[in-house]
């Protein structure tokens, strides 16, 4: 049979081209602030290239104090309009999350997800990629802040002694693990911050030049005051009182001291820069003093950084407790420092984890102290300032940092003498058996006796 030839039927193949559209994410960077100096910071590393360039920066302020309708913000206090430029808005905490007070809420856990979406459409976020900056986040409300935004990058900075101290609190990892860098002035220079590097945080320095220039700005770029002879004793007030450090009592005596022991200097015209909330009533006993002394005392009270009147006047001496300030005077702006009533605070303070050990511990190791008629320039940093600070975070918090526990040992094994002691409590060195502690019976049934008298002892005493 003849075969019949097969038609094979072309198949035409369409190709079709699809075009991808790509869609670029913005990036905004939230920087949270609840203090002139903290936006000063802040402003000062913009300015140093510590931040890669964003689309939008926005500038988030909280307002902390007791009654925030009678307290300023900091975007509303003189001077704010000079760091303005740094940011493309600003919003304010206290009026997203009202009624709730910064200091005291923080989201549950459940709700997270809806705060995030309703802040997003409160500050104009839609889809963008966020940027954190905020302040230490061991408390409200800068934690959170960082709480309410789960998948954002997170930067610390710190505007104190405290960067030096240990993470006062455990912080949830899934917060702290975020931490990037930390941000913070070199108060100390040489000194390694502590804070937050059990989550490896690496610590940067906002250069020293960059924060001086933003005072500078804040100041009005005014010259110096131009009186003749030499600039006042400027006392430096922080109102312990409220921290429940001291009594009222107590800290006005301690300012009285500051007074005495600038005129036993020979200083004659002093100027005392009250803490914004203490009582009035302190101001007129100190000026009773310095009439009684033959002094003029001038009380400053304006909302300004001690920062901004180191440079409007010039002080020739700069006297503090354990302020941040009598760093900054005597680190970033060179001016005579000396300190008051340190040594009874650091036996006073309470509990030993007290957060503000460290910066009392650093003021009483490294500046002049006033009643001993010493004054000048901040003492460096060297080895043993380096292993004192390791001892006593380490002793504030052996579990947040029990690799601190080798340096800690070596330190007191070595340098623990009468004027080291009053730095560490005998009974916190015996707790954690280290050297400087009491001898801890080895029997197991003479320790047993010794926690029943300790309990015994507690019962008594309530």
């Amino acid at each position: 049979m003849p075969t019949t030839p097969r038609t094979t039927a072309a198949r035409t193949t369409t190709v079709r081209t699809t075009t991808v559209r790509t869609t670029t994410v913005r990036t905004t960077q939230i920087f949270f602030a609840s203090s002139l100096y903290g936006a000063a910071t802040l402003a000062a590393a913009i300015d140093s290239g510590c931040f890669a360039p964003a689309d939008r920066r926005m500038l988030l302020v909280a307002n902390n104090a007791t009654t925030p309708e009678t307290a300023p913000p900091l975007d509303r206090m003189d001077g704010f309009e000079r760091l303005r430029s740094r940011f493309d808005d600003v919003r304010s905490w206290n009026e997203a999350i009202a009624p709730f007070h910064p200091a005291g809420w923080s989201p549950r856990q459940d709700d997270i997800p809806m705060w995030e979406r309703y802040l997003r459409m409160l500050w104009d976020l839609g889809d963008d990629s966020v940027e954190l900056a905020v302040e230490s986040i061991q408390v409200v409300p800068a934690l959170a802040v960082a709480q309410l935004f789960p998948d954002a990058k997170l930067d610390v900075y710190a505007d104190g002694l405290m960067s030096y101290g240990p993470t006062r609190n455990k912080i949830d990892p899934l917060v702290g693990e975020r931490v990037r860098r930390l941000f913070h002035l070199d108060l100390v220079p040489g000194l390694r911050p502590l804070l937050l590097a059990e989550f490896g945080a690496e610590p940067r320095l906002v250069p020293t030049e960059a924060f001086v220039k933003t005072i500078a700005e804040l100041s009005d770029g005014a010259p110096a005051a131009a009186e003749e002879g030499e600039g006042p004793a400027l006392l430096l007030g922080q109102y312990l009182a409220a921290l429940g450090i001291l009594t009222p009592e107590e800290e006005e005596a301690l300012h009285l001291r500051m007074v005495r022991g600038a005129v036993a200097l020979g200083h004659r015209r002093i100027v005392f820069k009250p803490h914004p909330t203490a009582p009035a009533s302190w101001t007129r006993s100190l000026e009773r003093e310095a009439r009684r002394l033959d002094a003029d005392l001038t009380v400053d009270d304006r909302p300004l950084l001690a920062e901004v009147l180191y440079r409007r006047l010039k002080p020739s001496l700069v006297v503090g407790c354990f302020s941040t300030g009598l760093l900054t005077a005597g680190t970033f702006f060179g001016i005579p420092v000396a300190r008051v009533g340190t040594a009874p605070l650091l036996d006073r303070l309470t509990p030993y984890q007290n957060s503000n050990r460290v910066p009392l511990t650093l003021v009483d190791a490294l500046v002049p102290d006033l009643e001993a008629g010493e004054t000048g320039p901040v003492k460096e940093a060297d080895e043993a300032v380096t292993g004192l600070v390791s001892a006593v975070g380490y002793a504030m918090q052996p579990q947040i940092r029990p690799d601190l526990r080798g340096p800690a040992e070596t330190y007191l094994a070595g340098s623990l003498n009468v004027s080291t002691q009053r730095y560490f409590k005998r009974r916190r060195l015996t707790v954690l058996g280290l050297p400087g502690g009491l001898p801890v019976p080895r029997h197991a049934a003479l320790r047993r006796v010794a926690r029943q008298a300790r309990r015994l002892k507690r019962r008594a005493l309530r």
